[in-house]
């Protein structure tokens, strides 16, 4: 007993970050926030919206069901889109990856870039498991409650966000998944302020995995299901959080061998403002393309100009594209394109086509699409160059701006407008304009997929806001099983 007692007299206090995240999500009330209600409602429709469309490409139903034939759970946590009943880990790793499969939920941009959206893969299968089987809760929640959760790891990952920039060590967005995905989920779950310590503590343990697949010549599919793998093992590490599993208070300080030090490059990691409802207030909708979002102005402008061009582009001498430093560091890439995933993280790419066809769509990423020659005969008359302006606007908590401006020359001397657009369709400042562009976008891939009475019934439910929040998780989930 006096060996164990010196032992825990010698385990440090938590590290503060630890804490501030845990006290949090145990304690804030997120529903006091109607804006972030509201946004929540549609973040959740959305992004059930991206899984139905993923589900049309072979690439990402390969990945779904359980990890071995025939390992199901009847009773367990139902995959929208699917038939699939499967235990909460594996079925928050199934909607994960077919809510990020096409680039098109939700984003968030900072220091560090994301998309909290990723983050119902574990919230939605899990609250799903909660309200039903021999794990249902009474009351079950209700998809209110979800909202609720779902603002608290918005929160925690987008305000992580705003001044920690793992990229620029190497290391990829998904480790804030898996960390708001353990924090929220394991409140969830019941546990205590103790118990999400221990969970987090473990998340960050985890390390994070390389940008490698994220950037050519290594750019792959891996990209579209990293984020369904990170809030897959939140909900993992909460779990075992409640099963009364250990934390590690210095996860983050530990000289030497904490995550500060030995990935971080000795930076310290904190919050850039107090943890409320700002980034569900404020987050990124992509609606009329999926397209990486740094790149949405530059499309939204070439689409303009796909008229002046269209019917000249044997006379184009070049096509200058002014961005952010961001875009610069993940998106400015020429030479050969490998696959849909390296193109749709190609700035030159995506304006290419828009100026070309007058349209950016999922499938214009595919090979066949992509072996039109008039693409990349575009792309090598592309000059990219910062514009300071847009990168300290990019960085302004006032402003985050996601500016491009296009322009195309002639080799007789004439020219196009330059088409500057500061915010994107789905950025707060144009909320009113997007959100009935928004609905449509989510009509599109609810009749996409399923049955036209099912379909029918979630447009008619989401547009009842009321009738929504008060709904059961289980009987929501109900309308979406195949």
């Amino acid at each position: 007993m006096a060996v164990a007692q010196l032992k825990d007299a010698r385990r440090p206090e938590p590290d503060r970050l630890l804490v501030e995240i845990a006290e949090y999500v145990t304690g804030f009330d997120a529903t006091a926030s109607e804006t972030a209600m509201a946004t929540a409602r549609w973040t959740l429709l959305d992004s059930l919206g991206c899984a139905m469309l993923a589900l049309g490409f072979p690439a990402c139903t390969k990945l779904l069901g359980p990890v071995v034939p025939g390992a199901v759970m009847p009773g367990g946590a139902r995959v929208p889109g699917t038939a699939w009943e499967l235990d909460p880990v594996r079925a928050a790793f199934n909607l994960g990856v077919m809510i990020r499969w096409l680039d098109y939920n939700d984003t968030w941009l900072a220091a560090e870039w994301g998309h909290p959206s990723d983050n119902f893969g574990g919230l939605l299968t899990l609250a799903d498991y909660l309200s039903r089987g021999a794990a249902r809760r009474r009351p079950p929640l209700t998809v209110r409650d979800l909202l609720a959760w779902a603002i608290k790891a918005y929160e925690i990952q987008g305000v992580l966000a705003l001044e920690n920039s793992f990229n620029r060590v190497g290391l990829d967005h998904v480790l804030l998944v898996r960390v708001a995905t353990a924090a929220t989920a394991t409140a969830m779950l019941g546990g205590t302020r103790e118990d999400v310590i221990n969970a987090i503590s473990n998340a960050w343990l985890d390390g994070g995995a390389l940008r490698t697949y994220r950037h050519a010549p290594n750019t792959g599919s891996r990209k579209s299901w990293a984020a369904g793998d990170a809030t897959s093992r939140g909900v993992w590490l909460a779990l075992n959080s409640l099963r009364g599993e250990m934390g590690y208070p210095s996860a983050l300080s530990a000289p030497r061998w904490g995550f500060q030090d030995a990935l971080y490059r000795g930076g310290e990691i904190r919050l850039g403002r107090p943890l409320a409802a700002y980034v569900m207030e404020n987050v990124l909708f992509k609606i009329a393309y999926p397209a990486e979002f740094h790149a949405q102005t530059a499309v939204e402008a070439a689409l303009r100009l796909h008229g002046q061009v269209a019917g000249r582009l044997g006379e184009i001498e070049r096509i200058v594209i002014e961005t952010q430093e961001a875009a610069l560091r993940i998106i400015d890439k020429t030479g050969p394109l490998a696959n849909p995933a390296d193109r749709d993280h190609c700035l030159q790419y995506m304006t290419a086509v828009a100026l070309l066809r007058g349209r950016l769509e999922a499938q214009d990423y595919e090979d066949e699409s992509a072996a039109d020659p008039r693409i990349d005969a575009l792309r090598a008359l592309m000059e990219v160059r910062e514009n300071p302006r847009f990168s300290r606007d990019y960085l302004d908590p006032e402003k985050r701006s996601i500016a491009n401006a296009v322009q195309v020359f002639f080799r007789d001397g004439a020219a196009t407008e330059r088409i500057e657009i500061e915010y994107p369709l789905g950025h707060r400042r144009r909320r009113r304009e997007a959100l009935p562009l928004l609905r449509d976008k989510f009509a599109r891939a609810v009749r996409a997929r399923l049955a036209p009475r099912r379909a029918e019934a979630i447009l008619e439910l989401a547009d009842e806001s009321a009738r929504l929040e008060t709904m059961p998780v289980d009987e929501f989930v109900e309308l979406w099983v195949i």
